[in-house]
């Protein structure tokens, strides 16, 4: 039987210690699976593991209540190690319980070792009324949809054998901008990305603030890029379209590198930034 590439089923938990959420009990168990679907290469996609750590968070707080106002206004993940894709088991503690603000620390775990530590805020988010103030670096470069012609990853595309999320997502990037600029300038990638079968929600808003390809293609460093640290922001609700991501950094060292990602929906709205510290793969 095939394995499901729905993104609704990836992030599904079942809870294992027993709790519906009514009680006064901080801790709770969850079993989840990130399956091949839902990887880089042969390992667990990053961006994957931390909104499986949010869902979890969340599910937590508001135990089975159906589409609760509180969300993970922010995820800050410590990548121990990238497990294999199968199934995951997720341990929660609420710090705090708050009228508008709660905390919950998530380890994500795959048989006796810990693969992600991540603290998780959780509050409602912006409201739909515009900001006083935005400087939204992707709405001048991007149109809300792909141009004509961009190619998705797949079959013949030249990342199909990596980014396996291609399964489970429509993902175009602008292969012109993967490269060294021609200005000499930093790197500024794009691309488009959408659920299958779905409209995106917080949870893909969150995966996409780790979608792109390392910013290190600028300086032909193409081979693995583990993250580190990634630190992510839900700053609105996502709209039903295309997301628009741009990614780009400040600097790439010998050894590490940041990037960043700016997550906007069809909209234009700012949905999710993301900084995240990570290696600078062998030549």
């Amino acid at each position: 039987m095939t394995s499901s590439t729905l993104f609704t089923d990836a992030m599904a938990l079942v809870r294992t210690d027993g709790g519906d959420g009514s009680d006064d009990g901080d801790v709770a168990s969850f079993t989840g699976a990130l399956n091949e679907h839902w990887t880089i290469g042969p390992k667990v996609h990053g961006g994957a593991m931390l909104a499986l750590c949010a869902n979890a968070a969340r599910t937590a707080v508001a135990g089975d209540g159906t589409a609760p106002k509180i969300q993970p206004v922010a995820v800050s993940a410590s990548y121990l190690w990238a497990p294999d894709p199968g199934a995951m088991q997720l341990v929660t503690r609420i710090r705090k319980r708050g009228r508008r603000v709660s905390l919950v620390d998530v380890e994500l775990n795959q048989g006796e070792r810990t693969a992600v530590r991540a603290v998780v805020t959780l509050s409602e988010p912006e409201h739909q009324a515009p900001p006083l103030l935005s400087f939204n670096p992707v709405v001048p470069l991007m149109t809300p949809e792909p141009p004509p012609g961009l190619e998705p990853i797949g079959p013949g595309h030249p990342m199909e054998h990596i980014v396996h999320l291609a399964h489970g997502c429509d993902i175009r990037p602008a292969l012109t901008t993967l490269g060294p600029r021609s200005d000499g300038g930093p790197p500024v990638i794009e691309m488009w990305v959408r659920p299958k079968g779905a409209a995106p929600d917080v949870l893909f808003a969150l995966l996409c603030g780790d979608v792109s390809a390392p910013v290190t293609y600028a300086v032909n460093r193409m081979g693995w890029a583990p993250t580190v640290q990634l630190t992510a922001y839900l700053r609105a609700m996502p709209a039903d379209g295309w997301l628009r991501v741009i990614c780009s950094c400040v600097q790439i060292g010998q050894d590490w590198f940041d990037e960043d990602h700016t997550v906007v929906d069809c909209e234009g709205r700012i949905v999710v930034q993301t900084r995240q510290l990570a290696m600078v793969p062998d030549r």
